[in-house]
């Protein structure tokens, strides 16, 4: 498993969304480093680490995040999760509690059935035969060459940048091997088919922070506010302007806000006793 670290301090470990790599944290990472101590991998089947035939739920994600900290000798974490990445934080919170201090949403997956008709298409039944003529190696290549031009003309569009590396990292068989797994894993021709909504009680009395762009058109904002209201005591922001990938596209307002979550709120230490209760009654205990 392949993963970036910086800094020192309170620990944040900041999970990607499908097709995506750690790269999309590396206008974050230097932010948040100075006060934290920052952990950014690439999922397994994604950007740099392995891409073996396997379990790519989201359960496989969580523990294999969970080993990856356990190596790092990182017992707490504020977890942080963008898109497909916000299912596995979610998921990671509910099978490693005492491993999460806060939990972070930004554009997440698995709080509603929503999602774009492009990912619900990817799921059809064969359609991995078709993706090698969709992702043909010489489209990439003649696109970077595009996207090198353009950035040394001055012209940039943040949004655009992130969605093209998706794009280029399918024209490579391994990585679309495990997109596709990936994404039947949480997406099918319907839309989202996991669903966290009947188990955010369980973070009830967890930090939570939602961070959403306005103008998303993978996973509509109306996603963040659901959650929000499922969630009385967690933290809303939406970013005006920014579409999926707001750490992308407004970097420094992204850091500015889990910055000052984290400075407001105190580390959540969820008890065996505290599971218990919660699970049983579907009330979250009293402190």
């Amino acid at each position: 498993m392949a993963f970036r670290r910086a800094g020192h301090g309170p620990a944040i470990l900041l999970i990607h969304g499908i097709a995506g790599s750690s790269k999309t944290w590396e206008q974050v990472i230097p932010l948040l480093a100075r006060d934290h101590t920052v952990v950014a991998a690439d999922l397994i089947g994604h950007g740099d680490s392995d891409k073996p035939p396997g379990d790519y739920s989201l359960g496989a994600h969580a523990s294999a995040l969970r080993d990856l900290l356990s190596v790092l000798g990182i017992e707490r974490v504020t977890v942080v999760g963008q898109s497909f990445g916000g299912g596995v934080a979610m998921q990671m919170s509910y099978q490693y509690p005492e491993n999460c201090e806060r939990l972070v949403l930004v554009d997440s997956g698995g709080l509603g059935r929503d999602v774009s008709w492009l990912l619900r298409l990817l799921t059809v039944p064969g359609v991995e035969y078709t993706l090698p003529v969709l992702f043909p190696r010489f489209v990439r290549d003649r696109g970077n060459q595009m996207l090198q031009f353009l950035h040394r003309a001055g012209f940039r569009h943040a949004r655009a940048v992130e969605v093209w590396r998706a794009y280029a990292s399918l024209t490579e068989s391994e990585n679309r091997m495990a997109f596709v797994r990936t994404l039947r894993s949480v997406v099918d021709p319907g839309g989202q088919s996991v669903n966290a909504m009947d188990r955010l009680y369980l973070a009830a009395r967890m930090p939570t922070l939602i961070i959403w762009g306005d103008q998303d058109k993978i996973i509509p904002v109306r996603h963040a506010h659901d959650a929000h209201e499922a969630l009385p005591g967690s933290r809303l922001e939406i970013i005006e302007g920014a579409g999926h990938f707001p750490q992308v596209e407004e970097p420094v307002r992204f850091a500015e806000i889990l910055s000052d979550f984290m400075d407001d709120t105190r580390p959540f230490h969820f008890t065996a006793a505290q599971r218990r209760q919660m699970l049983m009654t579907h009330v979250p205990p009293a402190s």
